[in-house]
């Protein structure tokens, strides 16, 4: 079994659920970002999620839009964060690790030579944007090649026959189930329908489902939880470091974490 699915495991059979945090890396330095991920590995994330600054972050709503333009000002780059991986691996070496980012990132990079930096860098899994179903088979055998999976991501429109197409072929991974129409960002309420949506995605997956987008709240953890086997926070956690880039955002950021 992979990171991914021993974690999974375990929290099974100790009927816990699982804690996973995006953070823009670069932002607002590189140095800093690899203390907040330290920070939130010790205070209860179970998966982090290493977002790539992107210059046209369609799916990002203004918090981690803004985040992604100033890592990228400051010269964030996907090789610096592959590099902050490996020193943060061998620190943490059963934590599992998600690459987010936009195709286009990868592609200017090379596929090939991504996927071999990646593997040298402890990554897990890859979580593409905008990469579709119909265009993932490429980048999912070579990542494989490399001993790494894909996390597909689920829209709130998407028919559950095609959520059961997409669960194929990354059954170690898990689902990324967006919760709410429109992009990141913490709303108010999630949608009273959610619920029902959540069992029918497990059932016709079979897979571990983590309901992200629009989640800011403890409470709004726990009433996923119910029904899914865990949250993504994002835009919350980067909001706090956006208002305290310095080491009281480190501390906030502590007491956040420690919230859920």
């Amino acid at each position: 079994m992979n990171r991914i699915q021993t974690l999974f495991a375990n929290a099974k059979a100790k009927n816990e659920k699982i804690f996973t945090a995006y953070l823009t890396m670069g932002f607002p330095t590189m140095a800093f970002s690899e203390r907040a991920v330290a920070t939130l590995i010790e205070n209860g994330v179970d998966i982090i999620e290493f977002g790539v600054p992107f210059s046209d972050p369609m799916a990002d709503g203004p918090v981690i839009r803004n985040a992604a333009r100033i890592a990228l000002e400051n010269g964030a780059k996907l090789a610096d964060i592959l590099k902050t991986m490996t020193r943060l691996r061998k620190r943490y070496p059963d934590v599992p690790f998600v690459l987010f980012s936009y195709y286009n990132v990868i592609f200017s990079y090379g596929l090939e030579r991504f996927a071999e930096d990646a593997e040298r860098a402890g990554v897990d899994a890859v979580l593409t944007v905008d990469v579709v179903l119909e265009e993932r088979g490429e980048v999912l055998d070579v990542l494989r090649r490399h001993g790494m999976t894909m996390v597909p991501l689920v829209a709130p429109t998407t028919h559950l026959d095609r959520v059961a197409e997409i669960a194929k072929g990354v059954e170690d991974s898990f689902l990324y189930v967006i919760t709410v129409n429109g992009v990141t960002g913490a709303r108010a309420e999630l949608p009273q329908e959610l619920t029902q949506r959540l069992n029918e995605i497990r059932r016709v997956s079979g897979m571990p489902v983590l309901a992200g987008f629009g989640i800011g709240r403890p409470e709004q953890a726990k009433a996923v939880c119910q029904t899914c086997d865990g949250f993504i926070v994002g835009s919350a956690i980067v909001k706090i470091l956006l208002d305290n880039p310095n080491d009281d955002g480190l501390q906030k950021l502590a007491e956040f974490a420690k919230a859920f």
